[in-house]
């Protein structure tokens, strides 16, 4: 399974090449998924009020607080060799059909182009007779096609810049010796197929599945609409090129939906052995909240009538809370923290570095409820309580629904391989020419 599963990554990052997502994560199929099949989400993004130069820090209501800690850099992607009969060792020419070959793309048969067949071998040279005849003998093959699918060529730089990318290069032109070329170019037909399979998808997305996608996106960073285009203006690409984007994704995540992923079953005897066999990861070694506020400031001395103010505001923005409005939403626009623009989000806090008036606050809530404003020397706080990992084992039906996906996913990837090289394939003239 782990061969399989590194195979695949190597096939999937080149049909995923440019998508705003990994399609294949938990966390990123599910808000997929969500704006596949949800209606219209208006714009949610309130006005910003306040200027920054007057708002206290995000993490005002702690004392010292851990720094969150960023996910470390995924390992470069082995690149797994191909089975046996994939490669012709010889490089005798032939021309094999697709659909004439067992097994798919990963036993494809190879073909020479009919100029590479019949060029002899140049002959000695001791000096070029012009620069221009110097270039030219010095100037590698690059851009030379070693396989096709349909006649789209795949061309030896396409191949060499894929495995760079996955942190596996090439230092040969002479592909049939490599194992690394050989599996690079699997992988790019793999992607050209899911290409031309995602086209009839074209018209299945509508603006509104956009429009949602985009705006999770937005959340995801923590922007604003206004700070989510400028710092799209400042990467280089235009909005309507990242709806181009969010489009193809959003294609991509129907066809994995509907051909592989919708075909997907784990028993619950699968959860239940994952569960026994990881119980660590499931285990919480210490008590952490994580928490949202909103808070409404006050100057260092404030008169009663600044107190009085303020603490109105903070009942109004409770009630509303209450109410059910977006926490999010209400310290987007009411908050006078910088965290506003996370719609509050703090992160989490271990007991010891919070507040003791806040603390005793939040200690009873229960995750999603919010508490009763509370005074420090910063303002009026209205803290959500987002969540609360209490050390001890985490009960399985409590993340039941979490290793259902990751094995769901995981099965995944193995099954796209399959169709695509049990399937796809089949549909397809493929040839290689090396």
């Amino acid at each position: 399974m782990a061969a399989s599963a590194v195979s695949m990554g190597i096939a999937l990052a080149g049909v995923f090449a440019g998508c705003s997502v990994d399609l294949l994560k938990p966390q990123s199929y599910a808000f997929i998924k969500e704006a596949i099949e949800a209606t219209p989400v208006p714009d949610q993004s309130p006005e910003v009020v306040g200027t920054p130069s007057s708002r206290p820090t995000p993490r005002t209501l702690v004392a010292s607080s851990e720094a969150a800690q960023p996910s470390p850099p995924s390992p470069p992607v082995a690149l797994p060799p191909l089975p046996p009969g994939a490669v012709n060792p010889s490089r005798e020419p032939r021309i094999v059909p697709a659909s004439d070959v067992p097994g798919g793309i990963s036993i494809p048969g190879f073909a020479a182009k009919k100029e590479d067949q019949e060029a002899p071998p140049p002959a000695p040279v001791e000096e070029p007779e012009s620069a221009d005849e110097a270039a030219e003998s010095s100037t590698p093959a690059v851009d030379r096609v070693v396989a096709s699918v349909d006649g789209d060529p795949i061309t030896m730089r396409e191949v060499k810049d894929f495995a760079s990318q996955h942190g596996q290069p090439i230092n040969t032109d002479d592909f049939a010796s490599s194992d690394i070329a050989r599996t690079a170019v699997k992988a790019l037909i793999g992607q050209k197929l899911l290409e031309q399979e995602v086209k009839k998808y074209d018209d299945k997305v509508d603006e509104a599945q956009v429009d949602k996608y985009i705006e999770q996106l937005r959340m995801d960073k923590h922007m604003s609409d206004a700070e989510f285009r400028a710092q799209l203006q400042a990467s280089g690409m235009s909005y309507d090129e990242l709806r181009k984007h969010a489009r193809l994704d959003l294609e991509k995540a129907m066809m994995i939906e509907q051909e592989v992923r919708s075909k997907i079953n784990v028993p619950d005897a699968d959860i239940q052995a994952f569960y026994d066999a990881h119980k660590e990861d499931f285990t919480i070694p210490k008590e952490r909240l994580r928490l949202s506020q909103v808070l409404i400031a006050l100057p260092a001395n404030p008169t009663p009538a600044q107190v009085a103010a303020a603490q109105k505001k903070a009942e109004m923005v409770r009630a509303r809370a209450i109410k059910g409005d977006d926490f999010g939403d209400l310290a987007r626009v009411y908050s006078d923290d910088d965290s506003k623009s996370n719609g509050g989000e703090l992160g989490w806090f271990a007991p010891g570095d919070i507040n003791d008036s806040i603390l005793a606050a939040v200690k009873p809530l229960k995750p999603g409820e919010v508490s009763a404003p509370v005074r420090t020397s910063h303002g009026i706080h209205i803290v959500k309580l987002e969540e609360h990992e209490v050390p001890g084992p985490v009960p399985l039906s409590e993340v039941k629904a979490q290793i259902r996906a990751q094995l769901t996913d995981q099965k995944t990837s193995e099954a796209l391989e399959k169709w695509v090289e049990s399937d796809l394939v089949k549909q397809h003239y493929v040839e290689t020419m090396y």
